[in-house]
């Protein structure tokens, strides 16, 4: 069960990064929100103690319960559905005290694991039509269960992590290009037709891609507003920032114009506080962390080690552009946190879950 270390092989530098990225997160969520800073704390020690206990014990003892943990993760993500609080609209977290629970977010994890056990067990035959179809229907159903939440930006970042254990498991090239070949064409119909009908429905998704192809239209204005002004406070740190806690008149989070700005865009706090230079550390650390976890997937005993590893780099590497992105209007308003720099307790204890196993 528990794994027999010399110490000099630990993945310290992993460690190293994920705290120092950590650290930074805690220190802009005190900016943003002062109230909520104390709980990231708290949330950064119970998940550094989690993440080196499960460091310890051998990963393929936990994938003997594989079937377990899939269906654990299926039952929560259908509990929050019938027994979750709504906000918003949407139904996605329970509420423990003081404390909000995401299944979503631990979900992203657990179908690593799970899926790490089911293509290691199906790797010689991964590229037949019954394991093909098979593990498309075991993906499907909890990612339509999210879907239906609905948090359609954390559907598409499990659907991409999905994609990239099913690659990373020996895919056959011609199986991805005959998909895209497919994909991409009934996507972009599928994409116009969505579109249309969310707009005649008045669908939330519609306004939200429209506000940020047209934030200028007075019609999408105001839902464009909240990605206009995080741009406008990123550009407003200039080069080393404005300063942590600063109290300046002319800053965009002081006047309230972030919205949620501890969780889905605590980068546009980061670009004015740290400024350019700020951001770029976020950003190499969050680089680095993915490099470290693809490095330790190469030298991984075996395919689901594999797995696990690049698992976790697709998930850091994939929500940290979605983040970045909305922040710096790249791409249509999502609710993603940042990898360990946002405020979420969920998010940041299954991240560190992930990162110990």
């Amino acid at each position: 069960m528990f794994k027999q270390y010399k110490l000099r092989n630990y993945k310290f530098i992993l460690v190293m990064y994920v705290v120092i990225l950590n650290v930074i997160g805690i220190l802009l969520i005190g900016s943003a929100k002062p109230s909520v800073q104390s709980k990231q704390i708290l949330g950064m020690i119970a998940g550094l103690t989690i993440m080196v206990m499960l460091s310890l014990i051998d990963y393929n003892f936990i994938l003997k319960f594989s079937w377990l943990i899939y269906f654990f993760m299926i039952g929560v993500l259908l509990l929050v559905m019938f027994a979750g609080d709504d906000a918003g609209g949407a139904q996605r977290w329970f509420e423990i005290g003081s404390f909000r629970f995401q299944p979503s977010e631990l979900a992203k994890i657990l179908i690593i694991l799970f899926f790490a056990y089911f293509f290691m067990k199906h790797e010689e035959k991964i590229n037949t039509p019954k394991v093909l179809i098979l593990s498309f229907v075991l993906a499907g159903i909890p990612l339509a269960l999210i879907l239906k939440q609905p948090d359609l930006s954390t559907t598409i970042v499990t659907a991409l992590i999905f994609a990239a254990l099913l690659f990373v498991a020996g895919l056959s090239y011609k199986i991805v290009l005959t998909v895209l070949g497919i994909c991409i064409p009934t996507g972009l119909i599928g994409i116009t037709v969505i579109l249309r009908m969310a707009q005649s429905s008045g669908d939330y998704r519609f306004g939200r891609i429209m506000a940020w192809l047209y934030p200028q239209d007075p019609r999408w204005s105001d839902i464009a507003a909240q990605q206009q002004n995080s741009i406008m406070a990123i550009g407003s740190g200039q080069l080393w920032g404005k300063g942590l806690n600063n109290s300046a008149a002319t800053s965009m989070k002081n006047a309230n114009y972030i919205i949620e700005p501890q969780t889905d865009f605590i980068f546009a706090v980061a670009g004015e506080e740290l400024g350019f230079i700020g951001t770029m550390v976020i950003v190499l650390l969050l680089l680095f962390i993915v490099i470290e976890c693809i490095l330790i997937a190469r030298k991984a005993k075996d395919l689901a080690g594999r797995l696990i590893c690049c698992g976790m780099a697709a998930l850091i590497g994939f929500q940290s552009i979605f983040n970045i992105f909305v922040a710096t209007g790249l791409m249509p308003n999502t609710g993603i946190p940042l990898p360990f720099v946002s405020y979420g307790l969920t998010s940041l204890l299954s991240l560190y879950l992930g990162m110990g196993f």
